[in-house]
């Protein structure tokens, strides 16, 4: 009888299991799950102006209201953009120091020394580092400890940031360079012996730019914009303008983009080879290297703005004043710009009307141009300070 009463028992407890299962369900208590945060995101800047097409772009949202997150303090002005690659930053300073520092906290890893100032930034392949320097010489580094490798020597200081290449004929990379000289030159990455080289007529003092693959674009102090074929060297066009081009271009599709000395911003069509606009405003020179967005460019200029231009058209778009003149050229990312100015200020704008989201006071005028990777911006400042900037906790742009 007792196993007979324990058999049901376990039968009707069975079958109110079975019937609150086909009923309403119960209540369940919902935790909350907090909001993660959005991820950094990975990218690198291994070159000047974050690529072969100088465009100053980079495929990341706006960062919130940044801080300082460390300095480092050198013994002379710095006016070459950084690179950042792995976890490192990469940067040159007027007397001639190039220095590998940790991007967490600016602990340094490695120093090179040349024989003259630093003024452009280096490029990066993988395990290799490609440093120019106002002696004359373009030096082949290894990345991870500063080792010489090869080096290539010019006939006058090389100004400008090297830019590299996937070898169109073939497999492998080359590194293209120009020199105060007056001279383009296309290195092998792995022995720096000569692909081919390009004589102009006046000084270089801005980097090589790609356009679709094939052309080398850039400008000079010969008052002209080169447009050279990448697999030879031959020339393809020479586009003249009405004044010296002294820093580098930017490109955008089959368009370069330029200040010059007559005070003007051009538009160049690389491939009719032929100016498609110009813009002028004040009396006053563009320094600055363009940032491109889809359709606007953003360049700085002596008259203390920094103007926003229609791609199309030449036409303004908005102007935005700071407190001193802008040599630094601007970074454009995916929903806004920072741009640094001699006021010693970061600015963060809205790319459609120039609105400002945030600023940032360095306390330091601003001539070097930034670099932006792994959710950091690094910029040097004239007084010889390195400055890594990150999001503040609890910032975001809306």
């Amino acid at each position: 009888m007792v196993f007979k009463r324990t058999v049901q028992l376990f039968l009707l407890a069975a079958c109110c299991i079975l019937l609150a299962a086909c009923g309403k369900k119960s209540e369940v208590a919902e935790i909350p799950v907090e909001a993660s945060k959005p991820s950094i995101p990975q990218t690198s800047w291994t070159m000047t102006r974050g690529g072969p097409q100088l465009s100053g772009q980079i495929a990341a949202p706006l960062p919130g209201q940044m801080e300082i997150a460390w300095t480092v303090t050198t013994s002379n002005m710095i006016t070459a953009e950084a690179a950042i690659f792995d976890g490192h930053v990469f940067v040159g300073t007027e007397d001639g120091v190039f220095l590998c520092l940790s991007l967490e906290d600016g602990e340094e890893r490695w120093r090179f020394t040349t024989e003259d100032a630093i003024t452009a930034a280096p490029a990066i392949s993988g395990e290799v580092l490609f440093l120019p320097s106002n002696d004359g010489t373009l030096y082949a580094l290894k990345t991870e400890t500063g080792e010489e490798l090869w080096q290539f020597g010019a006939d006058d200081k090389i100004s400008a940031a090297p830019t590299v290449v996937e070898n169109p004929n073939g497999e492998g990379e080359w590194v293209l360079v120009n020199g105060y000289d007056g001279t383009t030159r296309c290195l092998n990455v792995e022995d720096g012996s000569v692909v081919w080289t390009y004589a102009t007529e006046d000084f270089i003092n801005g980097a090589p730019a790609i356009v679709d693959g094939k052309w080398v674009v850039f400008g000079g102090c010969d008052a002209q914009l080169h447009v050279v074929n990448l697999k030879d060297g031959n020339l393809v066009h020479m586009i003249p303008n009405d004044s010296q081009i002294v820093n580098s271009i930017a490109t955008y599709k089959h368009m370069a983009y330029s200040g010059n000395y007559a005070n003007q911003v051009v538009a160049f069509d690389v491939e009719l080879g032929m100016i498609a606009w110009v813009y002028e405003d004040k009396n006053l020179p563009f320094f600055s290297s363009p940032g491109m967005s889809d359709k606007l460019l953003f360049i700085g200029s002596r008259d203390k703005h920094l103007h926003a231009i229609n791609q199309e058209t030449g036409e303004a778009a908005w102007k935005f004043p700071t407190g001193a003149r802008i040599e630094s050229s601007p970074i454009v990312f995916e929903d806004g710009l920072m741009a640094g100015s001699s006021d010693g200020r970061i600015y963060a704008l809205n790319l459609d009307t120039g609105a400002e989201i945030w600023r940032l006071d360095l306390g330091e005028g601003l001539v070097a141009s930034p670099a932006y990777g792994y959710g950091t911006l690094i910029i040097g400042g004239e007084d010889g300070t390195i400055f890594a900037l990150k999001e503040s906790t609890g910032s975001a742009v809306q």
